[in-house]
């Protein structure tokens, strides 16, 4: 507050200001209280300059969250669309080097068996923390779910697609083994997303475990197994040890980002657990029953959970 002086005696003033009347009080050296005097001061606006720094209000809180929703939906939605570009050039890429016999189509449709499953996985941390980022990655499989229908039904035709996914060019197979391959996807993504390390194994026993299997059992596969004839040793030792490495490498890879918490000597023991069991199942004569896309991810994924939250 300011000081007034009213007269050269050695006085203490004390100022209260409300609009144009202030009232002073005068005490003396003595302390003596004299008579308050009332001023009447000429009216004066003050302005207040807003600092350059202010810290957020509750009201101001209010507005932020829609911002970081928008925010969230655009980059989930640039994601999608990046990771959609990139599965059709995959596939796309895998049907001119089929087309070009620079590689077999059986070969070719083990090849995007493997690595489109594990690169719509490692895809993931490309979207955001929100809620709904798993949908919007959910999105990529449920497109290729749609072009497998319409082709199936013989809607559309798309020969690269059957020469990729297909075993003998028929539209019909698209809505058997690959149908299942992409609602596995689909529910791994939904349903465990980034923080359940039963999502992460189970798509890496169905891509990595069971697709190197049947390549390494076709190739050099020459022993059958007793109960299945269909199934070699090769290839279920393979199933195993693929199985097994990828789903501890995919594992390592969320870890690395922060998604999971793990510890790793009862992880090996857990992941080589549901090999085991994954191999089992895959090795056994059930394949007109039920395809080895659904039966490899359902068990590994009912044993992980199970293990993993036990």
């Amino acid at each position: 507050m300011a000081l007034l002086a009213l007269s050269r005696s050695d006085c203490l003033l004390r100022r209260c200001r409300h609009d144009r009347i202030t009232t002073t009080t005068v005490v003396s050296s003595s302390g003596v209280q004299r008579q308050p005097r009332i001023l009447i001061l000429p009216f004066r606006t003050f302005r207040c300059t807003p600092p350059a720094f202010r810290i957020p209000s509750l009201s101001s809180s209010r507005v932020l969250p829609p911002r970081a929703v928008s925010g969230d939906i655009l980059h989930d939605a640039g994601a999608t669309a990046a990771v959609l570009a990139g599965a059709y050039s995959l596939v796309l890429g895998f049907d001119q080097l089929t087309q070009r016999n620079l590689i077999q189509q059986k070969l070719s449709r083990k090849l995007v068996h493997i690595l489109s499953g594990l690169l719509f996985m490692m895809s993931w941390p490309m979207f955001s923390t929100s809620m709904e980022a798993r949908y919007f990655a959910s999105i990529v499989p449920t497109v290729n779910c749609l072009r497998l229908v319409i082709n199936g039904l013989s809607l559309a035709k798309d020969e690269g697609l059957l020469k990729s996914l297909t075993r003998e060019g028929k539209p019909a197979e698209l809505l058997r083994g690959p149908l299942y391959y992409v609602l596995i996807l689909i529910f791994s993504a939904v349903v465990f997303w980034r923080e359940s390390p039963a999502g992460i194994i189970s798509l890496g026993m169905m891509c990595g475990g069971d697709g190197i299997a049947d390549i390494m059992g076709r190739r050099f596969g020459s022993k059958r197994l007793p109960y299945n004839q269909k199934k070699s040793w090769v290839g279920s030792i393979s199933m195993f040890f693929f199985g097994f490495g990828v789903s501890i490498g995919m594992l390592y890879y969320f870890s690395a980002l922060g998604y999971l918490e793990l510890d790793w000597g009862k992880t090996v023991q857990k992941v080589g657990l549901v090999s085991v069991v994954a191999t089992v199942v895959e090795s056994l004569p059930i394949a007109n029953v039920v395809d080895d896309n659904i039966s490899v991810p359902l068990v590994s994924m009912v044993v992980a959970f199970l293990t993993f939250n036990t």
